[in-house]
């Protein structure tokens, strides 16, 4: 199947580097901006890189404002820099909102942090892992473990009401057999009575007035029961508040202030953030003043007026000689020796700043999670003192229901006290033993009625019971989903380092064998885990670290250091990190450019086939190459030999 082509990209620059007006269009697949040193190839690839939304680009030395315009297909971007006293502004709408993936692992010029961290044999995993905001990772973990403890305890829960099930179903069993015991009994009273009836001859009138004088004692006496049931249950809920009363008293009395002010630490917090933003900038800054001024050096950088007759055949000619150079602020010639100094110590500048802002990370990281413990603290507290302040109202409300129930209760006592009186006044033959049996079923009837309302309870609590049972499964499955997700998030950012170091060891055992390096068998990164301090405290880190075998002439393989690569070696290990990670970040997904520069160390045959194996890899592959290294290329590609 036939690849579907991608629109062409065309450029307009201004003021961008050392050029001063240029338009360029470039197709997709791979471009080769071919030419000799000081013809603004570098100069335009930071302008594209301003299009696509970077900051690592230099304003003209002598330009107040520039822009770049960059017309994808049918849409438009634009990037404005506009000089600030010693700085540079960036407006405009350019391509990406957020450049920090693309400046690590797709725009690859010489001062590329991927590739100078490989050269300068630092820990590789900074540079990986800085595009993951394990921020957000943490408070998704931390949410899905206050979930799974929530669904732990219920699970726990219904386990108890399962292990309580036996005694309920055994209560069961004994409240029926009582149930069936007093229904006995009472059929046996009622059949004394009937016999004692029909024994008794008086008025039906008489029979029927102590009939409903018996009645009126056993309506009094359940309502005597019901009060003195609900009297119970108040007072056994009187006692759980009060119980619940102390806990929380001693919740809050030993609850200490905290040492700090959560929005102290947020001020904090925040002007730390403002430190970070800054050194951002500064880093930014810097990186562009070293690129700028490392192309200088090297003959690729802005554009002077020359004396072509002095330069003769050779247009770098005026620019360097010797030791010495033209100062791109000034105009004068400056000690070449000098301005390497300066790019050290602004390298050692920009090092320090990256160290400062890693503990700025470190720090702002350590403060949030002080600042939520102290929070998450305080707001314990304010629930306990609210729960505190409705419990001591609700112990009113259930002492003053105590009360009003002893009330009732003395005053139906009473009442009974009457109506047993009244049933007694009645004159009727045999009257004491039918008081005696009358008294007798009255009390089986109560008993029976508590039997049954007893049962039905115990019915209902173990139906509800078994019910919420039945649900424990889809708990218990729910509560798996959790625990998988907690595992996920927490083996993320380890995935992604195993992809990482998978990824890159793959890639440069691949360019290897395809450079044939003669006496380099082995390039890989190790991941490893070492403690290190951040802030107060020790904590574990992965680090990535470099390893090289060699062989000996004699083949014996041995393994040396990053210092000791060739810089042939160490800039294709530089470039081959940077597309592992642009790989593992799936940086295609945001931007489908791999811009690529500085390959000079690197003999043009390897070059070809440097650019024939990352060309696979991105929409649009944009690199520039001296006349000699683009003549190694394939005649494919498509080759733009003026900017202009």
């Amino acid at each position: 199947m036939a690849q579907i082509s991608k629109p062409s990209v065309h450029v307009d620059v201004r003021n961008v580097g050392g050029i001063d007006e240029a338009s360029v269009t470039l197709s997709d697949g791979v471009s080769i901006l071919t030419g000799r040193n000081a013809t603004n190839r570098t100069s335009f690839l930071q302008a594209l890189m301003a299009g696509l939304g970077s900051r690592q680009t230099s304003l003209k030395g002598d330009a107040e404002e520039g822009g770049v315009t960059l017309e994808l297909g049918d849409e438009t971007y634009t990037r404005t820099l506009t000089r600030r006293g010693d700085s540079v502004a960036f407006g405009g709408d350019p391509y990406l909102d957020d450049p920090e993936l693309a400046d690590l692992f797709a725009f690859l010029l010489e001062d590329n942090e991927a590739r100078r961290a490989v050269a300068r044999g630092d820990d590789l995993r900074e540079i990986i892992m800085r595009p993951i905001d394990t921020d957000a990772i943490d408070a998704e973990i931390r949410e899905c473990k206050r979930e799974r403890d929530e669904l732990e305890s219920e699970i726990e829960q219904l386990d108890s009401l399962e292990r309580d099930l036996p005694d309920l179903e055994a209560d069961r069993r004994e409240k029926a057999e009582e149930l069936e015991a007093a229904q006995e009994k009472l059929e046996s009273v009622r059949e004394e009575l009937d016999e004692l009836d029909a024994g008794v001859e008086e008025s039906r009138t008489r029979k029927e007035e102590m009939e409903e004088a018996f009645q009126r004692v056993r309506d009094a006496r359940s309502e005597l029961d019901d009060l003195e049931f609900d009297l119970e249950t108040e007072r056994s809920t009187l006692t759980e508040l009060k119980s619940e009363r102390e806990e929380l008293q001693e919740t809050v009395e030993a609850a200490e202030d905290p040492d700090e002010n959560p929005d102290r630490l947020a001020g904090r917090i925040d002007e730390l953030r403002r430190r970070k933003r800054s050194l951002d900038d500064d880093i930014n800054e810097l990186g562009s003043v070293i690129g700028f001024n490392e192309d200088l050096v090297d003959g690729s950088g802005i554009d002077v007026d020359i004396d072509e007759e002095a330069a003769g055949d050779d247009p770098t000619a005026a620019l360097t000689t010797g030791d010495r150079t033209v100062c791109w602020t000034c105009g004068s010639e400056v000690e070449t020796d000098q301005i390497e100094s300066t790019l050290d110590r602004l390298r050692q500048l920009r090092s320090d700043k990256l160290d400062e802002r890693n503990e700025i990370r470190a720090e702002i990281q350590e403060l949030t999670d002080r600042q939520s413990s102290i929070r998450e603290a305080q707001r314990e507290i304010e629930r306990a003192e609210e729960r505190l302040d409705a419990v001591a109202e609700e112990i009113g409300s259930t002492e003053s229901r105590i009360a009003d129930l002893e009330e009732r209760i003395e005053s139906k006592r009473a009442e009974i006290e009457e109506l047993e009186e009244e049933a007694e006044s009645v004159d009727v033959d045999g009257y004491d033993e039918a008081l005696e049996l009358h008294r007798e079923a009255n009390g089986i009837e109560l008993r029976i009625e508590r039997l049954e309302d007893e049962i039905d309870e115990i019915d209902a609590e173990i139906d509800e019971r078994e019910a919420a049972i039945d649900r424990r499964e889809d708990l218990k499955a729910e509560r798996e989903e959790l625990a998988d997700r907690l595992t996920e998030l927490r083996t993320r950012v380890d995935r992604i380092e195993d992809d990482a170091v998978e990824e890159f060891n793959e890639h440069m055992e691949t360019v290897l064998d395809i450079l044939e390096y003669e006496n380099l068998d082995r390039i890989w990164i190790e991941r490893r885990e070492t403690e290190v301090r951040e802030g107060r405290r020790k904590v574990t880190r992965t680090r990535f670290d470099l390893h090289i075998v060699r062989s000996s002439p004699d083949g014996t393989a041995y393994e040396d250091t990053v210092d000791h690569l060739s810089e042939s070696e160490r800039e294709v290990t530089g470039l081959v990190f940077a597309l592992a990670g642009y790989l593992v970040h799936n940086v295609h997904e945001t931007v489908p450019f791999v811009l690529l520069d500085s390959l000079e160390a690197i003999d043009s045959d390897r070059i070809a086939r440097v650019v024939d194996y990352f060309r696979t890899h991105a929409d649009y592959f944009v690199a520039a190459l001296l006349p000699e290294d683009a003549a190694a290329l394939s005649d494919e590609y498509a080759y733009v030999e003026q900017i202009d």
